[in-house]
This record gives structure tokens, C-alpha cells and sequence, in this order.
């Protein structure tokens, strides 16, 4: 029992490590241009793009949590179709 939460804390942690390194590399960017005024384009991207996965990610994982407990508003829960005899 004690294994699988450490496991579920590296499964969030992990993913949330990414996302804090890709706000670091687009704030850096940011910060460069301001000094220099040379955008580095393919580093705010790569950045962009590490961010938003591993917020999507933290974010799924949460989801598919309350979902499964069914701690979600009736409009996420899925719809169960009437079978007619």
C-alpha cells in the first residue's frame, strides 16, 4: 500500500519537475530578450511545449482520480446508453 503511493507521488512529481523546468527556460527567455533583444525562439518552444505536458499530465492524472472515485460534476461522467428490448 505504502509502495503505490510512492509511486503515485513520483508519477505526479516527475511530470510536475518538467513543467517547473519548461516555466524556467520560457522565463529566461523572456528575461534575455528584455537584456538583449534577441529572441530565442526554439528555446521558449521547447520550454512552452515542457510545460504544457506536464501540467496536461498532473492534470489527467487528477481527473482520471476523481473520476474513478466519482468526485466530478454529472456533465464529466459518462453517459450510460438506454438499450431498448
Amino acid at each position: 500500500m505504502i509502495g503505490q503511493r510512492i509511486l503515485a507521488l513520483l508519477l505526479l512529481v516527475i511530470p510536475a519537475l518538467i513543467a517547473m523546468y519548461g516555466w524556467n527556460l520560457m522565463k529566461n527567455v523572456i528575461f534575455d530578450y528584455i537584456a538583449t533583444s534577441e529572441l530565442q525562439w526554439l528555446h521558449f518552444l521547447l520550454g512552452l511545449v515542457l510545460f504544457l505536458a506536464g501540467v496536461a499530465f498532473v492534470a489527467g492524472f487528477v481527473f482520471h482520480r476523481d473520476k474513478k472515485r466519482k468526485r466530478l460534476q454529472p456533465r464529466f461522467l459518462k453517459k450510460k446508453k438506454k438499450t431498448n428490448p
